[in-house]
């Protein structure tokens, strides 16, 4: 994927769970465990912008692009 998750490492580095995050953003465990894993395929501003302010961080901190573009799998 072009777009990198550093989620794990902004939790830890906040000493903050994945669980009390979701409490304090609105959104299910489930949810963040696949935005963490880096399997999500899109986020809202609104979501990065909660998980931004509890976790005291800029979104850089959080989202890298790696410099490749990815292209959709087209349907044959």
């Amino acid at each position: 994927m072009a777009i990198k998750i550093h989620l794990e490492e902004a939790l830890k580095k906040k000493k903050m769970t994945s669980k009390e995050l979701c409490g304090y953003i609105g959104i299910t465990e489930a949810n963040l465990s696949i935005l963490r894993s880096g399997k999500a395929r899109g986020v809202r501003f609104n979501t990065l912008n909660k998980i931004c302010y509890y976790l005291e961080c800029n979104v850089e901190d959080i989202l890298e692009f790696d410099g490749n573009l990815e292209e959709e799998d087209e349907e044959v």
